[in-house]
């Protein structure tokens, strides 16, 4: 029981303190996951990376799933899935009707002008630590910079370059 708490508090933090959502949320996970608790070492974070974004539905959602499941099956799963959005649906339902009531206030039309770029700092830090981190042979660089390419100058959609590149990574590294 335990280690489910300390599970759930480690990702109700990470919901808490996430501004912006998914990759965003990168720098606080790697943070909490691998320096803080060592739960798992950075090569299973890249890999579970590559999973959650693979996989349907919110990254930092599936990273909680996964996560929660690796270390405590089941339970560790429903606690950190749990966990990961308690904060936001707690803050949700108090904030809403307020946003509602005051969507034209310059307050905070200002504040959401200084949380976009804040959220872009987030994402460009995970982004930076995981290629500095990542060890990337050949064909992953190969991987990562022709989808790049497929999709932001191809403006090819990222499912079908998802799957092929998956399938792809499964034969270069002898999956099946």
């Amino acid at each position: 029981m335990y280690k489910i708490m300390m599970l759930y508090i480690a990702f109700f933090k990470i919901g808490m303190f996430s501004f912006g959502g998914g990759y965003a949320m990168l720098p606080l996970i790697e943070r909490e996951i691998i320096e803080k608790n060592h739960w798992m070492n950075y090569s299973e974070f890249l890999d579970l990376l590559a999973i959650s974004q693979s996989s349907p539905g919110p990254i930092a959602t599936n990273s909680a799933t996964f996560i929660g499941f690796k270390l405590l099956g089941l339970p560790g799963s429903i606690a950190a899935t749990a966990a990961v959005v308690s904060f936001s649906i707690i803050t949700l339902g108090i904030c809403s009707p307020l946003m509602e009531k005051h969507k034209d206030s310059k307050f905070l039309t200002r504040l959401f002008g200084v949380l976009r770029p804040l959220t872009i700092g987030f994402i460009l830090s995970a982004a930076i630590s995981i290629f500095k981190r990542g060890d990337f042979d050949t064909a992953s660089l190969f991987i990562m910079a022709f989808s790049f390419f497929l999709i932001q100058f191809k403006k090819i959609h990222p499912i079908p370059v998802i799957l092929f590149f998956g399938f792809t990574g499964i034969i270069l590294k002898g999956a099946l």
